[in-house]
Parts: C-alpha cells; sequence; structure tokens
C-alpha cells in the first residue's frame, strides 16, 4: 500500500478544511500534490462531507474522483454509488454479519481462495508435528470453510492427525449454526464445540488448553487496547497463535483523519473490485458490498475510535503488539504474505510457545 508523508498529511488537513467549509470546486484544490493521489484526496473530501451530512457536495468531489481514477481501484464510485443505493446519506445499512450470505459469497473471490490457501500452506510450513490428538480454537470461525481447509491442510502435510476437539466461536448465530454443521461433517469423530459470542466477552472464560488457536479476519474488530487485554487471557490457553489478517492502517489513526481514508481508499477499494469483479448474480455481489464490506466503511466513516466496528493494524503493529504481550514465553515462527499488490496485502503471523 501507498503512504502519505507528513507533509502530505499536513496539506490534505488543510485542503479538506477548505472543502468542508467553502463551496469551492474540486479542481479548485488540486495544489501541491502528487498527481496520483489527487482520486484519493477527492475520496478524503467527498467521505468527509458525507460523514458530516454534506452529501450534495460529497458527490462532486466522489464524481471528481471517479473520472480520474485508476484500473482496479473504484472507491469514489463505489462509495457514491452506495450512498445512491442508501437514500442519499451516508449510514450503516445493517449489522454486519447478521446473514452469513455475504460473507460466505467472499470467500469464493478468487484473490481470497488464493490467500487462504497459501495461508494453509504456509501455516503447514512454521507448525510443529503433532502426534497426539490436535485440539484446535478458531476465533471468528465465520462459516467454518477455513477451519476445515486449515486442518485437513495439515493432515494432508502430516503435521497433524486425528483431530480431538473444535472450538469455534463467533458472534453471528448464523455464522455459528452454519460453521457447526460444516465442521462436523467434515471431523465426525472430534468432539465440536460453539460459542456464540465475540472473543471479548468469553476470553477468560475459556477452558483448557489448545495446541493451535486461528485469528483469521477476526481480532480486528476490536481496538488495540482490547486487542491487549484478550490475547493476554488467550496467552495461556493455546500454544501456538495463527493470525491472518488485512494490512491497514485502521487502528490508531481518528475517525476522519488522511491516515484513516486514505487506507480505506485503497484497501477497501480493492477488496470491493475484487467482489464485483467476481462472476456472480449482480445482486449476490452488491449483497456483499453493502451488508458486509460498506458496513464495515461507513461504521469507519461516520464513528469514532471506540465506537467503530474495525481496527485492522499493519503488520508491523501486530509485530509489536505481539511482542509485548506473549514474549518471553511465545516467539515468531511464521510470517508470510499470502497475497498482495499495489493497494491491499494479506498476511499470516504465527507466534509459538517456545519448546511447545
Amino acid at each position: 500500500m501507498i503512504f502519505l508523508t507528513a507533509q502530505e498529511r499536513q496539506l490534505w488537513e488543510t485542503l479538506g478544511r477548505e472543502a468542508q467549509t467553502s463551496a469551492a470546486e474540486p479542481q479548485s484544490l488540486r495544489r501541491d500534490m502528487r498527481g496520483n493521489l489527487w482520486p484519493a484526496f477527492c475520496y478524503f473530501a467527498g467521505a468527509r462531507l458525507a460523514a458530516a451530512g454534506a452529501e450534495d457536495r460529497a458527490r462532486r468531489w466522489l464524481m471528481a474522483g471517479s473520472l480520474v481514477e485508476e484500473e482496479g481501484l473504484f472507491s469514489n464510485s463505489f462509495l457514491s454509488a452506495f450512498i445512491e443505493r442508501q437514500g442519499g446519506r451516508l449510514r450503516m445499512p445493517v449489522v454486519c454479519f447478521a446473514d452469513p450470505a455475504p460473507y460466505v459469497h467472499f470467500t469464493g473471490v478468487p484473490a481470497l481462495v488464493s490467500a487462504r490457501r497459501n495461508l494453509v500452506r504456509n501455516c503447514g510450513h512454521s507448525v510443529p508435528q503433532w502426534k497426539k490428538p490436535l485440539r484446535f480454537m478458531d476465533i471468528g470461525c465465520g462459516d467454518g470453510g477455513l477451519t476445515v481447509k486449515l486442518l485437513r491442510g495439515l493432515q494432508e502435510m502430516g503435521k497433524a492427525g486425528d483431530i480431538g476437539e473444535i472450538l469455534l466461536i463467533d458472534g453471528s448465530a448464523g455464522m455459528i449454526e452454519l460453521a457447526t454443521r460444516t465442521v462436523s461433517a467434515a471431523f465426525p469423530r472430534a468432539a465440536v464445540r460453539a460459542l456464540t459470542h465475540r472473543i471479548e466477552a468469553v476470553s477468560d472464560r475459556i477452558e483448557g488448553r489448545y495446541d493451535l488457536t486461528l485469528c483469521s479476519l477476526s481480532y480486528h474488530h476490536m481496538p488495540y487496547e482490547a486487542k491487549v487485554l484478550h490475547l493476554q487471557r488467550l496467552k495461556s490457553r493455546t500454544d501456538h497463535l495463527v493470525l491472518f489478517e488485512l494490512n491497514a492502517d485502521h487502528d490508531f489513526p481518528e475517525q476522519d483523519s488522511p491516515e484513516l481514508l486514505f487506507s480505506l481508499y485503497q484497501s477497501y477499494g480493492r477488496i470491493i473490485d475484487f467482489v464485483f469483479a467476481h462472476d456472480a448474480p449482480i445482486a449476490t455481489a452488491q449483497a456483499c458490498v453493502d451488508n458486509f464490506l460498506m458496513t464495515e466503511v461507513a461504521s469507519m466513516l461516520t464513528q469514532k475510535r471506540g465506537v467503530r466496528t474495525d481496527y485492522h493494524m499493519l503488520r508491523l503493529q501486530w509485530h509489536d503488539l505481539f511482542r509485548k504481550v506473549l514474549a518471553p514465553e511465545f516467539g515468531c515462527l511464521g510470517d508470510a504474505t499470502c497475497y498482495s499488490d499495489e493497494y491491499m496485502d494479506l498476511y499470516m503471523l504465527h507466534y509459538g510457545r517456545l519448546g511447545a
């Protein structure tokens, strides 16, 4: 992904205030800016205006940006169309994951399928070989599809034999119901348990100790200070922790900051493009975007830190967090990129208990 310099952040703040407090046309503020950043600045100005309730003026900025966006990154167009579908208002249409269908469609997007395949392979390279029946915990299990792929992959690579116990944790009742059926069918001899809660509600109630814990696109739903607390509680309950995450700067920046909006412009713009490019009925793709991805974007655009739903972190920030919370008992045993392009990447980190 691309980052702003300190001078560019200052310029965006200055021009952003001018865009919000005047009726200036977009082109009149296009000065002293890297040319390739102009579409992203239009998104920055348009999103801030929309979040402030000035949707009519926001449309002018989003339109200006959409006219010059590069192929494969159409964030201005996506946000403008989303606002129109919400009756001309920037708002969260639903609670994410109330219905599993949009997420299930998302997991079939080729880029994510490839990233998950790489996750399984990379995880297999870094984890130890378990001789005893494996005890596995999946935090944010979704529909259970990745649980099955990972455990079968470990078995095929000779890293795991029998699967003794699987603990599924997810805040969506619909996801848990689907995951329980999927995982139980794949591993009929395993003891499958499920907790219909977000990890924040149950991190101090997990019993026993698990050989391997997967956190796939799940721990980013809490801010840094909550991540610290719940990882501290999880530390005594697992020997190996595998994180699969989006590399994005969405935790520490405040609601309308250049850093947050520029990261959203790149990461979600790329992912949404993948969804619309995937071969599926337009209604299915649109439901995935509106009821999953853009619901998260709307939260980050309209809600302050501590209230919003998503807090993705950069790869180095995760390393710093793990070292702070898990060391010295745990060390980094794996760090691999699962998907990457110029705007967005997905990566795996594996921290294991040393000597386990």
